[in-house]
Formats: structure tokens, C-alpha cells, sequence
């Protein structure tokens, strides 16, 4: 079941789900409205999912950066969000899918107990200009149903994600390099 805005108003109000930053205004019927934050990392050569990939890291200026195509962009949302009582489902949106921006396509669920900034996996179609601070998309809370188990217990490598994570598969890889 996912939460009305409403809903996610009243949760938030209780402590039961955070958003910080918080803004009532970026309340939407079924979601809240998430925001790119202030760095990106772009991936550089091939990528490999035995060795850690290579990057640079910059800082977004005010006036925007132009995202090319052909590029794997890493960002990451200006909120940390999570709950111990709903699991999130984060995506972009139309507005930035109209643009030509594909926003987090392969990795949109946020465990129970999962709260992060969440890193963001973006690919632009055209060259198009990106600000800090811009919504970029929407955030789902769902109510879980059978026992909870929260992802901060599990141990994974993710759960205490505050910034841009690149991939850590080759943590997981036989013969993977560190």
C-alpha cells in the first residue's frame, strides 16, 4: 500500500519515517518530490565488475552542469530519507524523463530500515543542463506486510550510504579486485 501525502505528512510528524530535509510543500497525492544534490561523480573508461570504477568528482555550479550522452553519471538526492516502518521506492519523474534524463532505473527500492542519501544512476538521451537543488523525482513510502527486518541488522554493504556510492560488486566477485 503506498502512503497518500497526507499520509507520509502524519508519518513524518510522528517520527516514523524521516526526510531531511523536509519541505511540506514537496508533498505530492502519492509522493513526496526529491531534489539532485550538489556533486556527481562521471564514471570514466570501462567499467568492470571485478575492479572499482574509476571517476572524477565534481561540485554542481549554481548556474548547472550540461549532462552528455554516452556518459554513466553518479549523483546523489539532497534528502536522506529512510524508516524503520515503510520501505521507499525512489524514481525519477515525467519532468525529468521529458528532458531526456533516465533517473535510477535499476536499483528504485529503499529496505525497511534503510536510510540514506540515495546514490542515483543518471543517463541523459541529449545534452541537458542539470542544477543543484532541481527536483529531480518522486519517493514512494509503502507499508510492509509480515515480520519486519530491518536492513540496518543485515550487515550489507550499502546500509550506511551518505554520499555517491559506486558499485561494490567486486566485493562480492570471485577474484574481484580491491
Amino acid at each position: 500500500m503506498i502512503l497518500t501525502g497526507r499520509a507520509i505528512a502524519a508519518a513524518h510528524a510522528a517520527g516514523h519515517l524521516a526526510i531531511d530535509p523536509y519541505d511540506p510543500r514537496r508533498l505530492s497525492p502519492n509522493a513526496y518530490d526529491w531534489r539532485l544534490g550538489s556533486n556527481l561523480r562521471v564514471c570514466e573508461g570501462d567499467l568492470d565488475a571485478a575492479a572499482p570504477t574509476a571517476f572524477r568528482e565534481l561540485a554542481l555550479p549554481d548556474d548547472g552542469y550540461v549532462l552528455e550522452p554516452g556518459h554513466l553519471y553518479l549523483g546523489h538526492t539532497l534528502e536522506r530519507t529512510g524508516s524503520e516502518t515503510y520501505a521507499q521506492l525512489l524514481n525519477g519523474d515525467r519532468t525529468t524523463g521529458s528532458l531526456g534524463i533516465w533517473v535510477h532505473v535499476s536499483a528504485p527500492l529503499g529496505h525497511q530500515g534503510h536510510a540514506i542519501r540515495w546514490t542515483l544512476e543518471i543517463r541523459a538521451t541529449r545534452p541537458v543542463r542539470v542544477r543543484p537543488g532541481m527536483t529531480f523525482g518522486k519517493l514512494v513510502f509503502l507499508r510492509t506486510h509480515g515480520s519486519p527486518a530491518s536492513y540496518q541488522q543485515h550487515g550489507l554493504k550499502y546500509r550506511t550510504s551518505e554520499g555517491i556510492e559506486t558499485s561494490r560488486l567486486y566485493e562480492e566477485n570471485p577474484g574481484g579486485r580491491r
